[in-house]
C-alpha cells in the first residue's frame, strides 16, 4: 500500500431543495404497533425513521436472521464467489436442520438459485446452512462473517450465533438493526425478484417436487410489498421485516414480538398505510451520480470519479416545500493505492444548518492500481507538454 498525492475536483457543494422535518417524536404519538414488543418504520433511501417503538431493545429475531444471511449471499454473488447456476452438494449438517425447511437430503445437489429461493421464499433453514457452508466453508465461519458485517454496519445491539434464527443463547437483534440490515440488502435490487415470489416449485417434475409458498403473506395481500422476511419461535413470537414500494418510495417496516400472525401483519399494514398516506420522497441524485473526481498522481489512471453508492433522497410530508439546504462532501483523509471499485472514499451530506438530514457514501467508480514507471513517465511528459 502506497500513499498517493490526491487532488479533488468538486462538482457541487451548495443547493436549495425541499427537505423533511423530524418525524420520530410526532409519529410516536400515533399507535402503529399495538401489542408488538418493538417496531420501526424507515424510508429506505434516506434512512429517515418515521416511527419507532422500543427500537433498540434486544430481542430474538427468529428467521429474520436470514436477512443478514441473504445479505452475505447476495454479496458473494456480486463478488463472484458463487454463481446462480452453480451446483451445491448438501452436507449432512445442512440436511439435518429442523424448523422451516425445503427438505434437502444429504448428498443432494441443488443450484444456488434454487437454494436462494428456498431461503427467501420458504425460509429454509437447510438451504441457509447449505449456502453458508459453500460460501465460508462452515456455518461457524459464515456466522463470523455475519457478525463482522453487523459491526461494519454499526449495529451495536446485534449478535448472531447461527444463520437460521433457531433459538440459541446470545442470538439477538433489534427492530432498528433489522431495518438497517434490510436497507443494506435492498441495495442488491434483484433480491426482491426472489422475496416477492408468492409460490414456486423446486425439483419441478421430480418425485420429490417441493411447493414453495412465501411465509410473508403480505406479498400477496398488500399492494407494493415485495419482501423481505418473516420469523417465529416460541420465544420471539411473530416477527416480520417487510418492504414495499409505491409511487417511487420504498419503505421498510419491522415488527417484533407480535402475539399472532394476524396482529403482526395488521401492524405492518398500518405502518405502511401511514407512510404512504402522509409522506413522499424527492430524489436529488441517482445512484451512481458523479459527485467529485480524484486526481491521482501515482495511479495507473490519472483520475477517479467518486459516485453515489445509493440515490440521494429526502423525505417530506406530501406537498411540503422547505428551502435553504447545504449539500456538502467529506473525503477520507488516508486514501491509498490500490483502490478497488466500490470502495468507500467519502460521504455526501445534506444538511439544514448543523443538522444532517441524509448522508450517502461516495464510492470509487472503477479500480485503480499503482502506476508503473512507464505510465508515470508518459504522464509526466504529457503534463510538461501542456504547461
Amino acid at each position: 500500500m502506497k500513499k498517493i498525492a490526491i487532488y479533488f475536483t468538486v462538482f457541487m457543494l451548495v443547493s436549495t431543495i425541499s427537505i423533511p422535518v423530524t418525524y420520530g417524536q410526532e409519529s410516536n404519538q400515533i399507535e402503529l404497533a399495538e401489542g408488538a414488543k418493538s417496531a420501526v418504520l424507515m424510508e429506505n433511501s434516506s434512512g429517515t425513521i418515521l416511527f419507532d417503538k422500543n427500537a433498540h431493545e434486544k430481542l430474538p429475531p427468529a428467521s429474520m436472521t436470514k436477512i443478514m444471511t441473504l445479505l452475505l449471499i447476495m454479496e458473494a454473488l456480486d463478488n463472484k464467489v458463487i454463481k446462480l447456476d452453480e451446483t451445491v452438494r448438501v452436507s449432512e449438517r445442512a440436511a439435518s436442520m429442523g424448523g422451516s425447511q425445503i427438505f434437502l437430503e444429504a448428498g443432494e445437489e441443488m443450484k444456488v438459485e434454487d437454494l436462494l429461493k428456498g431461503v427467501a421464499v420458504a425460509s429454509g433453514n437447510d438451504a441457509s446452512v447449505a449456502l453458508a457452508e459453500r460460501i465460508a466453508g462452515s456455518e461457524e465461519a459464515f456466522v463470523k462473517k455475519m457478525n463482522e458485517k453487523a459491526e461494519e454496519l454499526g449495529l451495536k445491539n446485534t449478535n448472531f450465533k447461527n444463520t437460521t434464527g433457531l433459538p440459541e443463547k446470545g442470538h439477538y437483534s433489534t427492530a432498528h438493526d433489522m431495518a438497517v440490515m434490510a436497507k443494506k440488502l435492498l441495495q442488491y435490487e434483484n433480491i426482491t425478484d426472489y422475496t416477492s415470489i408468492y409460490e414456486d416449485y423446486l425439483r419441478k417434475g421430480q418425485k420429490n417436487e417441493f411447493w414453495l409458498v412465501n411465509t410473508n403473506k403480505l406479498v400477496k395481500h398488500y399492494k407494493g410489498v415485495d419482501g423481505l422476511k418473516t420469523g417465529y419461535t416460541n420465544e420471539a413470537k411473530y416477527c416480520l421485516t417487510a418492504t414495499a414500494q409505491k409511487n417511487g418510495m420504498r419503505m421498510i417496516a419491522v415488527v417484533m414480538g407480535a402475539k399472532t400472525p394476524k396482529e403482526r401483519n395488521a401492524n405492518i399494514a398500518k405502518m405502511l398505510d401511514y407512510a404512504y398516506s402522509q409522506f413522499e420522497t424527492e430524489q436529488l441524485y441517482d445512484k451512481g451520480h458523479k459527485m467529485s473526481t480524484l486526481q491521482l498522481a501515482r495511479g495507473d489512471k490519472p483520475e477517479l470519479n467518486l459516485i453515489t453508492e445509493t440515490p440521494v433522497t429526502l423525505l417530506k410530508r406530501k406537498g411540503q416545500k422547505l428551502e435553504n439546504l447545504a449539500t456538502s462532501m467529506e473525503f477520507d483523509k488516508n486514501i491509498q493505492l490500490p483502490i478497488e471499485e466500490g470502495s468507500h472514499l467519502g460521504t455526501v451530506k445534506v444538511k439544514q444548518g448543523d443538522k444532517v438530514l441524509t448522508e450517502v457514501p461516495l464510492v470509487a467508480e472503477t479500480s485503480v492500481k499503482q502506476g508503473n514507471v512507464w505510465q508515470l513517465f508518459k504522464r509526466t511528459l504529457g503534463n510538461m507538454a501542456h504547461r
